[in-house]
């Protein structure tokens, strides 16, 4: 197939918003499959884990191809829970375009804003779908307002629904001007030999006239800046032509410009079709984006890798899926033809790979490949180095990929073996897991023999806990889910060392002297040199990892150390000089050092979104005070009320429990993560945190 008729594109929106309900609709309609998937009957094709099935929410980003008016669309249906945005973010980046579902009532929600910074910065055009239109209390062009407020996008409306009291019936096509019931009456309910969910043409409501024809209005204005002709024709009075409209706003979505909006409902299939012509004629085929660009290994000027098949070999892996038959990579290729059986180059490991099986995949299950190429987002077996972001390419012409970073862990979990005939199985369970998901961390105590689990959320530990018992068979004893606090040098601190001594029969000798220092940026300490130190050059990278390595606990209680800056001011060079005598000067100094600095404790923070019947916002908003929280934004609209803010994630353990009892469970309640902030000196103590 031409590379100009595939598309690349990812499912993505707010937990609850119907991302899932969306694309089972669109294997329906493509013929994928020959049933429609439910959600909450657990039968839903793309949540195809056990877990996501009982829980009904997507906890793995899954993939799948369809064709639709001779295009394939490779389509990933994304999370939209917090825990698992690492998902999304990996997903992003190997994606061409996305569609963000929105909830016609709630409109923009917090993961939402998540989702639209991660297509902003993989610069991925992208188009909304304003789901859920038949349920009180929606409203399109509250949900596009929201959109313009909320994400600072530019929205402009494509279609407008069909309301009937309850539900929708249909949309208008603003583009055409035609309306479309679905299901063939004026109610939607369907006519005779039509199929449910087919569009079928009826004529524009009488009381809809205004309101469509404003909207028109605004619509031709705004793509009178994309094309001179429909500027003429706005001018002139004239009507414009659909195909002349689609290709302006084509050019307007692929700059990042526009975000064209559509509307439906998809549980109850409308507005599915629409959509699918939205993807094929908008968002951007492998070749209406960039080159590739990538780093020479060997410190050469940058290359750039077209999407062509006879190019160099470059793919990206950007998701690992571990089972007990070894690891599923899933890999995007930018250029060349990969072929089963062929030996690759992972750039990072340096190692050379074989290629096993590839795989096009359709949730769980795969088609075999003889070959793929540009454009085509696969899964390979047989790998034994690769991990994510790793850049695999040829060895004859090598280059690096931006590969992907990934937010710290919040919470933690201790887990540690039912029995000591389970310690090896635990450990290889748990370094499957770590290998496959790089939002989750896994440190072992072997003083104790437990393991540290880290990850985003509870849900995450959650799901960890499950997995472990279902996919490796492990029945761990474990601890009660606690935040991942950091601490921050907040007043600098002086330190040097002298090392030298005999070691193991042989002589060793190193100096270092450096100063500590308060840093606003967050994350590991960065290590500078003073132009006029003495370390020998060649002693640097044994300095660095000491220090590196020192950093990952704390003075106080143990916890990494962020927010610093490590300056080297001097140090000394004798004829024995040793790394080893280097790297322990640099320990004991830096030790030195932050006993003398002033440090402090953080704890991560969340910023919260909660949606409440009026009646119950106010105790709601008192329950937060109780728990520390800072609130930004408490306003009503349409008889909901609406909070925002930041809360210590401490206090929210088990908070959607208490947040349903407060609103008779009529609330809606979202977090994610916002950082850290510092921990007042007199809760150490509450938390379980004494002075050291």
């Amino acid at each position: 197939m031409e590379l100009s008729r595939v598309r690349n594109i990812g499912i993505a929106a707010h937990i609850d918003a119907g991302k899932t309900t969306v694309t089972e609709r669109i294997l329906f309609h493509t013929g994928r499959e020959h049933r429609v998937g439910r959600v909450d009957e657990g039968t839903a094709v793309m949540d195809w884990m056990a877990e996501e099935r009982e829980r009904g929410i997507t906890i793995t980003a899954a993939a799948t191809s369809v064709s639709w008016r001779d295009h394939r669309l490779n389509v990933i249906d994304t999370p939209g829970h917090v825990d698992f945005t690492v998902e999304v973010e990996r997903c992003m980046r190997v994606l061409d375009g996305a569609v963000l579902v929105i909830d016609a009532v709630a409109g923009v929600q917090a993961q939402s804003e998540t989702v639209c910074r991660q297509m902003a910065r993989h610069s991925v055009p992208w188009i909304a779908f304003v789901n859920k239109c038949d349920r009180p209390g929606a409203d399109f062009l509250s949900a596009m307002a929201s959109l313009r407020e909320r994400l600072g996008a530019r929205p402009v409306a494509i279609q407008y629904p069909i309301l009937t009291n309850p539900g929708i019936a249909g949309v208008v096509d603003l583009i055409s001007g035609q309306a479309f019931t679905y299901g063939g009456g004026a109610d939607g309910a369907p006519g005779a030999g039509v199929k449910s969910g087919q569009p079928q043409p009826c004529k524009l409501p009488a009381e809809l006239e205004d309101e469509v024809g404003v909207l028109r209005a605004d619509l031709w204005e705004t793509l009178a800046d994309w094309d001179e002709t429909i500027m003429g024709a706005v001018l002139e009075e004239r009507p414009v032509e659909c195909g002349r409209a689609l290709l302006a706003l084509r050019r307007a979505t692929l700059a990042g410009e526009l975000v064209p909006v559509l509307c439906g409902t998809a549980l109850h299939d409308v507005g599915t079709q629409p959509l699918l012509d939205a993807i094929v004629d908008l968002l951007p085929a492998p070749t209406d984006r960039p080159p590739v660009s990538g780093a020479d290994p060997a410190g050469g000027p940058e290359k750039l890798r077209p999407a062509e098949p006879g190019a160099p070999l470059s793919l990206l892996a950007f998701k690992i899926q571990a089972d007990r038959h070894g690891d599923l990579i899933f890999a995007r290729i930018y250029s060349g033809t990969l072929a089963a059986g062929a030996k690759v180059f992972n750039t990072r490991a340096r190692k050379q790979e074989r290629i096993g099986r590839i795989m096009r995949m359709h949730a769980d299950s795969g088609e075999s490949l003889e070959q793929a190429g540009p454009g085509d987002i696969v899964a390979i077996r047989g790998l034994k180095f690769t991990g994510t972001g790793d850049t695999l390419c040829d060895r004859q012409d090598t280059l690096l990929l931006e590969s992907l970073s990934f937010p710290e862990p919040v919470i933690s979990m201790v887990v540690e073996p039912a029995s000591a005939a389970e310690r090896d199985k635990l450990r290889q369970a748990l370094e499957r897991l770590e290998h496959e998901d790089p939002s989750l961390r896994v440190r072992e105590d072997e003083d104790t023999g437990q393991w540290l689990v880290e990850g985003m959320g509870e849900l995450h530990l959650e799901v960890v806990q499950h997995r472990l018992m279902s996919d490796f068979n492990v029945k761990p004893r474990l601890g009660k889910p606690r935040v991942s606090y950091r601490e921050a040098v907040v007043g600098a601190g002086g330190g040097s060392a002298r090392v030298d001594r005999t070691l193991g029969g042989k002589e060793i000798f190193g100096a270092v002297s450096l100063e500590l220092l308060p840093e606003r940026e967050a994350g590991t300490p960065a290590i500078v040199w003073d132009d006029d130190q003495a370390v020998p050059r060649e002693m640097v990278p044994a300095v660095e990892e000491a220090i590196t390595m020192e950093v990952m606990g704390g003075p106080r209680f143990g916890f990494p150390l962020v927010q610093g800056m490590v300056r080297i001011t001097g140090g000394a060079s004798g004829e024995r000089d040793d790394p080893m005598g280097f790297a322990q000067a640099a320990t004991q100094a830096l030790r030195d050092a932050m006993a003398k600095a002033e440090i402090a404790v953080l704890e991560p923070l969340m910023s919260f979104e909660i949606q409440a019947p009026e009646e119950f916002i106010s105790g709601i908003i008192a329950d937060l005070n109780s728990r520390g929280a800072s609130l930004g934004e408490v306003h009503s609209e349409q008889g909901m009320g609406f909070a925002r803010g930041t809360v210590p994630l401490s206090k929210m353990f088990g908070y959607s429990t208490v947040v349903r009892s407060l609103s008779q469970g009529r609330a809606g309640f979202s977090m994610e993560p916002a950082g850290y902030g510092p921990l007042a000196e007199e809760e150490l103590a509450a938390r379980g945190l004494a002075w050291s």
